[in-house]
């Protein structure tokens, strides 16, 4: 008799831990609440134009090709990648710094802002590189279960860099604020201030300039789907608008969840949603972690999203283009300090039609930004408003163009929507942050200490936010089960 699981979402960490249990001989089944799969990367398709909600960034393909490799298989077995040059580019208040497919153009630029940083830069990304072989290899592929998982003859080498900053190693290494704020960027992806996040994890560096940031032709969903069709060929059901209520226990085993009202009996429970959610589906006495233990965590920033058609093709922007044009120790703040609705906020803009044809109609651009906010934050259409018109003011200018009579449609997405459609912990978009507390075992745990064959996966636990690590978390999760029925 096949051993049945059953797992709450459908994103990424949970489509990979579905295909490498099925893989291991179990009956899967997925529930996902939405009526579409994919979690925080789903699409919105409108008059042509194609968005990724959510994550929009190629970027660690090595990690993409490892798990289709496990199963035999490539990218291009379902979906077309393109390396983007320029990467992406950011705009300051005086100057555009554009980053390169590689890194001589990269260390062209550095030079044109900064004499003698190409010398730097490289030395830095050298041993960004040799972090990241590090991370990859020996920490990432952990558990999470014990802190002598850390400890490797590389790491004890490398054991600085975890009480050290990345704030502090890049402006050791830089001085020109335009350079400290490129190199701080990647960092951004693990949910934390430079200032609070190990200067380890510059690796995300090398991520960035070593490995260079790719585009699947048709957007970021194209890998849901990839992912979602090797599941079903390996024999997993996918039900949409499932709606899971609660977690059974009995005995102190999980022993199914209940669904649209209806019971479905299991050997094992996965929950790939937000874990605080997944754990207000249990009963008080089966909760590993109070109220309180979330409140002391930090997590990763929310956002507020605009997924804006454009009718004409927009100037001087690139596929991915960031505004750094204000400050960014005050948006900062404003996001993990004092929380508040940020003053004069940065943002992200992500126009992939301008390598990609198939994602807007003929001679329109898909506009997708993003503004980081704290966090739990009021969120009314007001403040979007607000928010959205100071932010295309800048955008414009920045840019040196008019575009906000050629905005044929815009739709936003923000705090109330995170809690809405994916039961996200107050709103957040990217799940706890990487902090120096919150790495590897000292993260919610992937098994359940209170409750016999109940799992968790996703980015509040092991390795972290970003979806390569929530691939690899479906992996590690998958690997603890499978071992446990044994």
């Amino acid at each position: 008799m096949h051993k049945t699981v059953n797992i709450i979402g459908s994103g990424f960490s949970s489509l990979s831990a579905a295909c490498y249990l099925a893989r291991s001989g179990f009956k899967v089944n997925i529930y996902e609440k939405n009526d579409t799969i994919g979690g925080r990367a789903r699409q919105i398709k409108k008059n042509g134009f194609t968005f990724d909600i959510g994550p929009s960034w190629y970027w660690m393909p090595d990690i993409f090709d490892s798990f289709f490799a496990d199963f035999n298989k490539t990218t291009k077995t379902y979906y077309e990648l393109e390396k983007l040059n320029p990467a992406y580019k950011i705009f300051f208040e005086d100057d555009v710094i554009t980053v390169g497919d590689c890194m001589d153009k990269i260390c062209n630029e550095f030079e044109r802002i900064e004499s003698g940083s190409a010398k730097s830069l490289r030395k830095f990304i050298a041993a960004a590189q040799e972090n990241y072989s590090i991370a990859i290899n020996k920490i990432v592929l952990r558990p999470g279960l014990s802190p002598f998982e850390l400890v490797t003859k590389e790491t004890v080498l490398k054991v600085d860099q975890f009480f050290k900053t990345i704030h502090g190693e890049v402006r050791r290494n830089f001085k020109n604020p335009k350079l400290i704020a490129t190199l701080e960027f990647p960092v951004l992806f693990l949910g934390a201030k430079p200032s609070k996040t190990p200067s380890f994890y510059s690796f995300m560096n090398f991520a960035d300039f070593g490995l260079g940031t790719w585009h699947p032709k048709g957007g970021m969903y194209m890998v849901v789907k990839a992912m979602s069709s090797l599941a079903q060929e390996l024999g997993v059901s996918i039900h949409t608008n499932a709606q899971v209520e609660n977690i059974q226990v009995e005995n102190g085993h999980a022993i199914g969840i209940k669904v649209n009202g209806v019971f479905h009996k299991c050997d094992f429970v996965l929950s790939g949603a937000d874990y605080h959610h997944s754990e207000t589906l249990l009963e008080k006495q089966h909760r590993q972690y109070s109220e309180k233990f979330w409140t002391k965590k930090t997590f990763a920033p929310s956002s507020l999203l605009f997924y804006v058609g454009f009718d004409k093709k927009l100037k001087n922007i690139e596929h991915h283009n960031l505004f750094f044009d204000t400050d960014f120790e005050i948006h900062a703040q404003e996001i993990y300090d004092t929380p508040k609705w940020p003053s004069d906020p940065l943002f992200y803009a992500n126009f992939p039609s301008v390598t990609d044809s198939t994602m807007s109609p003929k001679g329109c651009e898909t506009g997708f930004f993003l503004i980081p906010i704290a966090p739990g934050l009021e969120d009314t259409q007001a403040l979007r408003a607000q928010y959205f018109d100071l932010m295309i003011h800048r955008f414009q200018k920045r840019t040196k163009q008019q575009v906000e009579n050629n905005i044929i449609f815009k739709e936003s997405f923000c705090v109330n929507d995170f809690i809405e459609e994916y039961n996200s912990y107050k709103g957040n978009a990217y799940g706890m942050a990487n902090t120096l507390s919150q790495t590897a075992f000292l993260r919610p745990k992937l098994k359940s200490k209170k409750v016999k064959r109940l799992f968790f996966t996703g980015q509040l636990t092991v390795p972290g936010p970003g979806v390569p690590p929530s691939m690899i978390s479906g992996k590690l999760v998958s690997e603890l089960i499978t071992k446990e029925n044994k």
